[in-house]
């Protein structure tokens, strides 16, 4: 759906952008997140045409948003941050008015909205004007224009800031099921938003990106905890170091003659098998095996902390 290459953009000489690249596959729900500032609305305003890159290619459906921009925005809806609503209007005016931009044809206009209005939980909020609405509901008139055409791909950018609580978890749900028809970005600095939402998160820090995996596979480590029923923790212990990777073995007792241990891996390489292989092999009771995970703010720190020393 989304192939971008080497992506660069600037202004006044500051990169905004620099040497971007990722592919999106169709019916994902990508997260792309990052600190303010650190270039994400620059790359959702390439993607949807509002502005050119410095150099790099992007391509949308197999279509280059420099060359197709006209015929690639008939396929993307978009909520910017700040969604382009008229207060005055009904929210129904507003969504016939949408319907004439978006030029679908007047005998499917009835349809689309119907089912935008649905989808978005707007049906007893269709006559009362636009600047009525609380700000959860104006979101979701946002959300409701960005799906009348149903796009293939859907781009959000901050969708639910400053939303309530409440807001926030309806949103949610709302875009998951808007997921199962469209391609999904959500452009977030909020690390919840993303693990809420996301099958995927792009972490982007100062214009480049810095990880690019599923959520599974960012929080997953090469570190394991193991416990064993076991009054000897110096033997297993000894035995465990001597790992392939193992950097560090650590231990300490737990009640009902239970020990805790710790082993940290100096690479990618999941030890658990290896691990578990031990365990059969010299007999320890083994009451637990994980791997360590770590969550997406401790790896979002971590990159940010490594992106602020270049």
């Amino acid at each position: 759906m989304i192939d971008v290459r080497n992506l660069c953009k600037s202004y006044d000489e500051v990169p905004a952008l620099d040497q971007v690249s990722f592919a999106v596959q169709d019916g994902e729900v990508i997260g792309l997140l990052g600190p303010n500032g650190a270039g994400k609305t620059t790359l959702m305003k390439i993607l949807t045409g509002f502005l050119q890159p410095d150099a790099g290619s992007a391509h949308i459906a197999g279509l280059d948003v420099l060359d197709q921009c006209a015929a690639i925005q008939q396929l993307i809806g978009y909520l910017p941050e700040n969604a382009p609503l008229y207060p005055e209007l009904t929210v129904q005016s507003y969504l016939r008015l949408i319907a004439d931009l978006r030029q679908i044809p007047a005998e499917m206009q009835r349809q689309r909205i119907s089912e935008a209005v649905l989808s978005t939980g707007l049906a007893d909020r269709l006559t009362m004007p636009i600047g009525s609405l609380s700000k959860g509901f104006r979101q979701r008139v946002g959300l409701a224009q960005a799906i009348l055409h149903q796009p293939r791909l859907l781009i959000l950018d901050e969708p639910t800031n400053g939303l309530d609580p409440t807001q926030i978890a309806e949103v949610r749900h709302l875009i998951r099921k808007l997921a199962r028809r469209s391609t999904v970005i959500i452009s977030t600095h909020i690390l919840s938003e993303v693990e809420a939402t996301c099958d995927r998160a792009i972490i982007i820090i100062r214009g480049r990106i810095k990880a690019d995996a599923r959520l599974a596979e960012l929080a997953a480590t090469s570190s394991a905890r193991l416990t064993l029923e076991t009054g000897d923790a110096e033997g297993p212990g000894r035995i465990l170091a001597g790992l392939p990777d193992a950097e560090q073995v650590s231990w300490e007792q737990q009640e009902k003659g239970r020990i805790n241990f710790l082993i940290k891996g100096g690479s990618d390489r999941d030890l658990c098998p290896l691990i578990f292989d031990l365990a059969k092999e010299h007999g320890w009771q083994l009451c637990e095996l994980q791997r360590e995970v770590r969550t997406l703010e401790a790896v979002f720190n971590e990159l940010a902390a490594a992106g602020g020393e270049q």
